[in-house]
Parts: C-alpha cells; sequence; structure tokens
C-alpha cells in the first residue's frame, strides 16, 4: 500500500541505534556520522519505489561523502512476510548498487519507531548536531509512469535531497515546506504495528 512520509517536527533529534549490516558487523549512529551532517535513510530491497531510486541514491551518497556528509541506510521491513528483505540479500542488494555507506537491519523494528518512519524510501537529513532539517522526497521521480498522481516518468535526479543537503553542508537553513516521499508502506510485525501506520 503507498505511503507518504509522516514530515515530523524539524529540529528533532536524531535518535541513537546500533544495528547490524547483511553482513552481521554492527554499526552505530555515532560511529557513522561523528560530528558530521547525516542521512538516514529507510529503504528495503523489493520496494519498486527503492529499486527505482537506488542508484540515484547511490551516485548521491558518493558525491556528498566526498564533501562531508555521513550516510546510512536501515530496512525494518519484517523478514518473516517478507524473506527477499532479510540480511543476505540487503548485503547483496548493497553490493549490486555499489553502496558506500552501511545498510543495517532493525529486526525489532524499534529503529523505524523511534524515528517515526513509515515508508520506503523515507529520508531523514540531520545537521552536525543531530537536528532534523529535512524529510521528505529524494525528488518527484516514480516508478510507473501509468499510475498518477504519484508517478511520474521524470529522471531520478535527488534534486530535493540534493538542496537539501547543500543546504546544511554549508549552514544554511533550509525551507519549512519540504514535499513528502512516497513509497510502499513499512512491513510492520503485528505486534510493532503503530496507530500512524
Amino acid at each position: 500500500m503507498l505511503r507518504l512520509s509522516r514530515m515530523i517536527d524539524l529540529g528533532t533529534r536524531a535518535p541513537k541505534f546500533t544495528l547490524p549490516d547483511g553482513g552481521g558487523r554492527t554499526h552505530s549512529l555515532d560511529e557513522i556520522a561523528g560530528s558530521k551532517p547525516v542521512l538516514v535513510a529507510f529503504i528495503c530491497n523489493h520496494c519498486p519505489f527503492v529499486k527505482h531510486m537506488a542508484g540515484g541514491l547511490a551516485d548521491f551518497a558518493r558525491e556528498y561523502q566526498a564533501k562531508g556528509l555521513a550516510v546510512v541506510a536501515i530496512s525494518s521491513n519484517d523478514v518473516a512476510s517478507h524473506p527477499e528483505d532479510g540480511p543476505r540479500e540487503m548485503a547483496e542488494f548493497a553490493r549490486s548498487h555499489d553502496f558506500t555507506f552501511p545498510y543495517l537491519y532493525d529486526e525489532s523494528q524499534r529503529v523505524a519507531l523511534d524515528y517515526g518512519a513509515i515508508c520506503t524510501p523515507d529520508l531523514f537529513l540531520f545537521d552536525g548536531e543531530r537536528r532534523l532539517v529535512y524529510r521528505g522526497q529524494f525528488d518527484s521521480s516514480r516508478p510507473d509512469r501509468n499510475r498518477p498522481p504519484l508517478r511520474t516518468d521524470l529522471p531520478v535526479t535527488g534534486v530535493d535531497l540534493r538542496a537539501a543537503a547543500d543546504a546544511v553542508l554549508a549552514g544554511k537553513a533550509l525551507p519549512k515546506e519540504q514535499s513528502a516521499s512516497a513509497g510502499c508502506g513499512i512491513k510492520w510485525k503485528p505486534e510493532n504495528e503503530p496507530d500512524w501506520a
């Protein structure tokens, strides 16, 4: 089912986490970001919206990591219902898209709940003090142009996230009006599904 990001309050502090990647190595937010601005991207392997922009996200990460932005992706989907989103498949997805950032597995779904994530992709950009400055879409491109209004045939450019990253890296204020991301709903375990999902 199609979901839009919840657009939680700007200025919200980034919840800390420590999670394993697809190979079992653990990574913490503190280790990944340090004092850098950081993008926390909730994605998964099977979602057509993520597949549509995964190459663009990888390109964005390579470019902006070189500029001083930290990047991490997290999959929180229930693998009992969606085994294609499991850790081994995550590791292969990361390899096949040349990810230069950790792709972590949120088995308990606690991190997705802490962030208020609802869809894949759901993007959260924090400044160097871990305050939320951007939450929203990568760009206006969507898979399957034949299913409007949320799906388009625009190219994947990352223009929205790039503008936000440029601003935060330059120490400039970002506009409060931001466009929600659209994608597949996170696949919750029955006992974890929040009221807002």
